[in-house]
């Protein structure tokens, strides 16, 4: 986000004031609209120091302005003198915020984040958060005594209180703010010049349905505002316990928490106010409300690591195994040998976790949508264009935007959202549904997505004296033997004992319930766990969990400390295969090892490692680091899981490779069981080869090596036999071909070889090992393709790749993850193919519309313009009519049009400026103003065309019959018509121009209203038919209707029958051809594929660009070669480190 500052000018100020006086309001309106108008006029730029207004603009496409103003916060009450100030550090923000000697502190808010001043750095620097630079210990030292009451009150006041307020918005507010929108003071402007020119009824019945819809969406807005503020409400009255320095412990409510208090989790069930480094003990956290998943989630400590380090930088990805996140809810505490658990204060009020989530709702990411701009573009040049045409009357500009525009622009949305929620889908982010229209990639995560969530035991292969042994099968008949690697099974887990129920990651479940044994609490609140009935026997009482290291996906191992009761403790260690191997002593794990988990993966099995360790009896758990731990381990065996497709994954893959989506696996599991997945599934072909692509860092240096080797039948060949190679190339030729690689591997690519990850992106299929935020940094980089990106994932390692797609699905049993903008309560994948149907159904059903308005309002034009030249025009109730009845109720049922059942391969256009859709809407215009133009011209050929006498028509037909009814009747329209002159309504142009532009409009509807592909054919919408039948049969009636009193009404007049039958003729020839031209030429796909080939059209896409440079390639894909890179590397810690949420941009630090 860019900053600049403004200083007020008083004499600026004032010629502002006088410009609103003058203008009406007007001026002010406009500075309403747009802020940025307002501060350039009324100051003068100047430095960030000086001044009092400050203009923020947006870094993306939008570059939107927002406008704040500085306030300054006294803190003279607080500080006396600098000698008696022990409460604020040197390099702290809160002393580099504070000037001297005034003792005022320079904020501003932006979107309910507090910046400060910072004197020394001359920036606004965020507040409310516990600062980076800090290293373990220091918060330890600094923090672990809590603070003083001075420096809670000088950090409070700095701060602002620790709430997340999202107050009720009042009604008239609401009102006020819906009231200013552009269309609607258009609109305004509109009905003032109709009433001024007497459109009574037409200028009413816009204001009934201006009104309408404003409160529909104050309703809507009212509504969403009362839910948010009920989902926050609980989380600003909570009563906390916090360390005070020197004064113990005190009570207070949790909205004068502010960085850096100590805060003291009791037992029993807390709700957590803020966000929190835990500095000691242990607990166990639902964070379902947050990431939708119910899994129990344990936290440890901060270790006190004496380093110079910054505390997150120091921890890696593992930082978020010490921070409890504000609106989750604290199960179960664990004290150490220190007595209680402790917490520092790391964030307050909207910087927090639950803050963050309220932000993003509040203040959702702008979507950069070509569909979006391309509309306001079609508004701009209809008002444009008519503006420039006709000068004669201020009224026909109102025509350009249609009443029942903003209603038709949302329905189809709508319509989809409540289809999609039928099926189980639910959206938090409606704009994101045509997005999905366009997706052509998704990542799918493997584990609970694609396979089975519950893991099934299939065999144990234990090791001893550094040779495997008999495999045990699963399930037997008899128990597993008491041995060290049967305690890794019973106490190597995150399992917890909760409301007297065995809760935790479903694996851990699936093994510990192998062992038969049962989990209870001990004094301590240890978990204890001790032979069950069915058990075999065991020479213990029971073991006690002592301290825990819980899972990190970063180093793909979890730990246990363990003691058997009356023994000594002992560590047992579980995860993934290769890295517990790395951690053992080397005469420990056996020879063949790597082809054991080279079997087992092959097949798809997961594999997990596991070894244990003894440890010195005098030693505190608490006291031993994770790096003590985990060393020199003794391997003890190999844990193989089943791992089952889920029913619905190959339907679903199959359907999406026949519809030209690609398909690509992000797991956290092991290389090779993913790429067996991937080719059960479907992802790979049988015929299709696997390239693994493996990089490596040397240690201590900048270079790093790539090598590719091709995967075959379950092991790695060779392929130097010339004639073999020329074989695998006419196979890779045609792009049959996958790589796969791990996260290790992508992210050295990512460093060292920037140059190749494109093409690696290109038909990389597997990516295996992956950690939450490169699974984030490879949906950006697919992005950065060009391609249109969705996520499937189920947990809370995929958020932040949920987050970064296009569209992100999780499938969680929540009604709506905050995680992602869609939500599946079908845990398949089977809703993927659903949301792209539907996705591209509601993109079409845009166009349809936009098409549709853009033609309606055209046709009306060309109505008035004709007229104009007859210095005539359309009647009240005909502009009422054409409005309401015809265009507003086809704009509403339009949408009704459910998504096609099957997927074809290729997608709608993206944008409204592709050429057939402009072709479409111009050759239609050309029909429209050809048939309007020939009616126009033929209606004063005819012989019974008068200027002057518009009852010519029927008179001359009627001449010869005098009964005395007719000629009461004659003089009825004789009297009416000659009322009606004198308006300029009533001629036979009028009458001939309204008819055929109003069943114009209708003919126009029914051929935009496109079904196959993407959507049903029209006919299966009931209501949209039944509405045009309706529509149709009342124009007819009107065209051959002889009743004088309606006639009079819709100021048309009496025209021969055979000229009547004429105006139908004419129809009948503009739908014929339309229909045809948008059939056979339009919609033919053929056609405008030989045209892309005749003129060489390249596609703009940066993929499909590189798909053709790469099929010229003959040295790509390499095979069993290896590159070396001695460049320095490109620094990716921004895409690499842990996932900040991109809603907003003033997430940033630093402004």
């Amino acid at each position: 986000m860019d900053i600049f500052g403004y200083k007020t000018q008083g004499c600026r100020r004032a010629l502002c004031i006088a410009g609103y006086i003058l203008s009406c309001g007007a001026l002010r309106l406009l500075f309403y609209w747009k802020p940025e108008w307002h501060v350039w006029i009324s100051c003068i730029q100047c430095s960030l120091e000086e001044a009092d207004i400050v203009l923020l603009r947006t870094t993306d496409d939008f570059r939107t302005y927002s406008r704040k103003t500085v306030t300054w916060i006294s803190m003279s009450a607080f500080i006396k003198s600098r000698s008696d100030n022990p409460a604020i550090e040197e390099d702290s923000i809160f002393s580099k915020a504070i000037m001297k000697p005034s003792l005022l502190v320079k904020t501003i808010q932006v979107q309910k984040i507090r910046y400060v001043w910072n004197v020394y750095a001359k920036q606004f620097q965020k507040i409310g958060v516990l600062e980076d630079h800090y290293t373990c210990s220091a918060i330890h030292d600094k923090f672990g005594s809590g603070l003083t009451c001075n420096e809670q009150n000088v950090r409070r006041v700095i701060c602002g209180p620790n709430t997340i307020d999202v107050p009720v918005i009042p009604i008239w507010k609401l009102l006020i703010k819906e009231v200013l929108n552009p269309f609607y003071v258009f609109q305004l402007f509109s009905v003032c010049l109709w009433f001024a020119e007497d459109y009574m009824e037409y200028a009413n019945a816009i204001i009934f349905m201006s009104l309408l819809s404003i409160f529909l969406t104050v309703y809507d807005l009212r509504k969403q505002s009362i839910k948010l503020h009920r989902l926050v409400e609980s989380h600003n009255n909570v009563m906390v316990t916090v360390c005070r320095n020197k004064e113990g412990f005190q009570e207070l409510e949790s909205h004068h928490l502010v960085p850096g208090d100590m805060l003291i989790l009791k037992e029993g069930k807390t709700l957590l106010p803020c966000d929190a480094i835990l500095v000691s003990g242990q607990c166990t956290v639902n964070e379902s409300m947050l990431t939708g998943e119910s899994i129990p989630v344990t936290k440890i400590h901060l270790p006190r690591a004496d380093n110079f380090q910054p505390w997150r930088v120091y921890c890696a990805e593992d930082y978020r195994k010490h921070v409890l996140l504000c609106g989750t809810e604290v199960i179960q505490t664990k004290a150490d040998d220190r007595g209680v658990v402790k917490a520092v204060v790391l964030r307050t009020g909207f910087n927090t976790a639950k803050g963050d989530l309220v932000r993003s709702i509040l203040y959702p990411k702008p979507m950069n949508f070509k569909l979006y701009r391309d509309a306001l573009r079609f508004l701009m040049c209809l008002i444009e264009e008519t503006g420039e045409v006709v000068k004669k009357a201020l009224d026909v500009i109102t025509i350009a935007v249609p009443p029942a525009l903003p209603a038709a622009l949302t329905t189809g949305v709508i319509y989809t959202q409540q289809r999609l929620k039928k099926k189980g889908i639910f959206c938090i982010s409606p704009q994101r549904i045509n997005m999905c229209g366009q997706l052509n990639l998704v990542c799918f995560d493997k584990t609970g997505t694609l396979t089975e969530d519950g893991l099934d035991l299939w065999g144990l292969l234990p090791s001893e004296r550094s040779c495997f042994q008999d495999i045990y099968s699963f399930p037997a008949d008899h128990g597993l033997p008491w041995s060290p690697v049967f305690k890794a099974l019973a106490v190597c887990h995150s399992l917890i004992v909760w409301e007297d129920k065995i809760q935790g990651d479903p694996l851990d479940m699936k093994m510990f319930e192998a062992t038969n044994w049962n989990a209870g609490q001990g004094p301590t609140h240890a978990t204890v766990v001790r032979p069950g009935l069915k058990a075999t026997t065991a020479p213990v009482e029971g073991i006690t969990i002592l301290h825990q290291f819980p899972f990190s996906s970063a180093l793909q191992r979890m730990s246990v400390i363990a003691q058997e009761i009356g023994g000594d403790p002992q560590a047992f260690i579980k995860g993934a295969p290769e890295t517990v191997a790395t951690l053992c002593r080397a005469e420990t794990v056996p020879s063949n090892f790597e082809s054991k988990l080279l079997l087992y993966t092959a097949q798809g099995f997961r594999v997990i490692g596991l070894a244990c360790k003894s440890l010195q009896a005098g030693k505190l758990p608490a006291a031993l680091t994770r790096e003590e731990v985990e060393s020199d381990l003794t391997f003890l065996g190999l844990l193989i899981m089943e791992n089952r497709l889920k029913r619905e994954t190959k339907p679903v893959l199959e359907e999406l490779t026949a519809a030209r989506i690609r398909s690509v696996m992000v797991t956290g599991d092991n290389i090779q069981t993913a790429i067996t997945v991937a080719k059960n599934a479907g992802m790979i072909a049988p015929t299709h080869r696997v390239i693994l692509v493996e990089a490596n860092k040397e240690p201590g240096s900048f270079s790093a090596s790539v090598t590719w080797k091709s995967l075959q039948e379950n092991k790695i060949e060779d392929c130097r036999i010339n004639t073999e190679v020329t074989g695998i190339r006419l196979a890779l030729g045609s792009g049959q071909y996958h790589f796969a690689m791990s996260g290790k591997s992508y992210q050295i690519v990512a460093q060292h070889f920037r140059h190749l990850l494109p093409k690696l992106l290109l038909n990389g299929t597997v990516f295996a090992r992956m950690s939450p935020s490169q699974k984030s940094s490879l949906v950006e980089e697919f992005q950065k393709l060009d391609y249109f990106v969705g996520m499937c994932g189920d947990g809370a390692n995929d958020c932040g790749a949920l987050k970064v797609a296009h569209a992100g699905i999780s499938l969680s049993e929540q009604e709506a993850s905050v995680a992602s903008p869609f939500t599946s309560r079908t845990p398949s994948i089977a809703c993927v193919p659903e949301l792209i149907r539907e996705g591209r159904a509601a993109l079409v059903t845009s166009f349809c519309m936009f098409k549709y308005m853009a033609l309606y309002s055209i046709i009306q034009y060309l109505g008035v313009l004709l007229l104009y030249w007859q210095l005539n025009a359309f009647g009240n109730y005909q502009f009422l009519f054409q409005d309401l009845a015809i265009t507003t109720v086809i704009g509403v049922t339009m949408s009704f049009t459910r998504a096609y059942p099957k997927l074809v391969p290729y997608r709608p256009p993206s944008q409204l400026t592709s050429p057939p859709l402009l072709l479409s809407v111009v050759l239609n215009i050309l029909f429209s103003l050809s048939m309007q133009i020939f009616g126009f011209v033929v209606v004063q050929e005819q012989p019974w065309y008068s200027k002057t006498n518009i009852h010519s028509a029927c008179l001359s037909v009627n001449n010869h019959e005098r009964n005395s009814s007719s000629s009461l009747g004659l003089h009825g329209v004789r009297d009416g018509a000659q009322e009606q002159i004198d308006n300029g309504f009533k001629s036979y142009e009028n009458t001939t121009v309204w008819l055929l532009s109003t069943i114009n409009c209708l003919i126009v509807a029914l051929v935009f209203s496109k079904g196959k592909p993407f959507r049903q054919p029209i006919y299966t919408n009931y209501v949209f038919m039944l509405v045009l039948t309706v529509q149709l049969g009342i124009c007819l009636f009107l065209v051959f209707a002889d009743i004088d009193d309606l006639y009079s009404k819709m100021d048309l007049v009496c025209t021969p029958t055979t000229w009547r039958i004429s105006m139908v003729g004419m129809l009948a020839v503009t739908l014929a051809v339309s229909f045809l031209v948008e059939e056979a030429v339009i919609e033919n796909r053929p056609l405008w594929l030989l045209l892309k080939k005749t003129f060489r059209y390249r596609s703009k896409s940066h993929y499909k660009r590189l798909q053709q440079v790469l099929e010229q390639d003959p040295a790509w894909p390499p095979l069993n070669e290896t590159f070396f890179s001695d460049s320095v590397a490109v620094t990716v810690e921004g895409n690499m480190g842990g996932h900040s949420n991109p809603t907003f941009d003033s997430s940033e630090d630093s402004l």
